[in-house]
């Protein structure tokens, strides 16, 4: 914890001043431009992959980047997102995977053997919202290596939660009204490479051919 007191001293001494303005303007409130939905793994930076300022995304973070279907009963995704859809009003939300994903190896080694994962019995449970995308996998990946069974179920993955965004009813309606975006992303921890959904293609495709850039 030293390590971590000594940073936020820098932060307070060194770097807090030189945005003064910048945080001067967010005590004021927020409104981000994007609903950020991604892995809670430390590996996973999510300002430096952007390469934002404070205040421009909303960010919520969970093992394997999962958006739970909506149902009646409240939880904290739910909640987080009718907040950024209905409050705030983002005007696009992303959800992005990473490479190296524990939470999704554990969803293979679930559908492989449904004993591996006694021990963490809420892991097992928030694991059987990514159930479909294992399905995918196990149906369409014959003759692959595991590797590449890996990655297919990283993009499967954040289509199915793409999916399941569509189930919240704030999400519904503005997409109804054509005020909000949803994204898809695969982030590549040992290259910096991402990757992003294209539905016309119904594939992924580097971030620069996604948005013409």
């Amino acid at each position: 914890m030293p390590r971590f007191a000594r940073g936020v001293l820098k932060f307070q001494n060194e770097v807090f001043p030189g945005k003064k303005a910048l945080f001067e303007k967010l005590s004021e409130g927020q409104s981000p431009e994007a609903l950020f939905i991604t892995c809670s793994d430390s590996r996973v930076e999510t300002g430096m992959m952007t390469q934002t300022d404070p205040g421009e995304l909303f960010i919520c973070r969970n093992a394997g980047n999962i958006v739970p279907p909506h149902t009646n009963q409240t939880g904290g995704m739910t909640a987080s997102i009718e907040f950024a859809s209905a409050a705030l009003r983002v005007p696009n939300i992303v959800v992005c995977g990473h490479t190296e994903c524990g939470a999704m190896k554990g969803a293979m080694d679930l559908h492989r053997d449904r004993s591996s994962l006694d021990t963490l019995p809420h892991v097992r449970e928030w694991l059987g919202f990514s159930r479909a995308a294992v399905d995918i996998v196990d149906a369409l990946g014959e003759g692959k290596s595991d590797t590449e069974k890996m990655r297919m179920l990283l993009e499967q993955n954040v289509i199915l939660q793409l999916q399941h965004l569509r189930t919240h009813p704030t999400v519904a309606l503005r997409l109804a009204q054509g005020e909000v975006s949803l994204h898809g992303w695969v982030y590549d921890i040992a290259t910096g490479k991402v990757d992003a959904y294209d539905p016309e293609k119904d594939r992924f495709v580097s971030i620069e051919e996604r948005y013409g850039l």
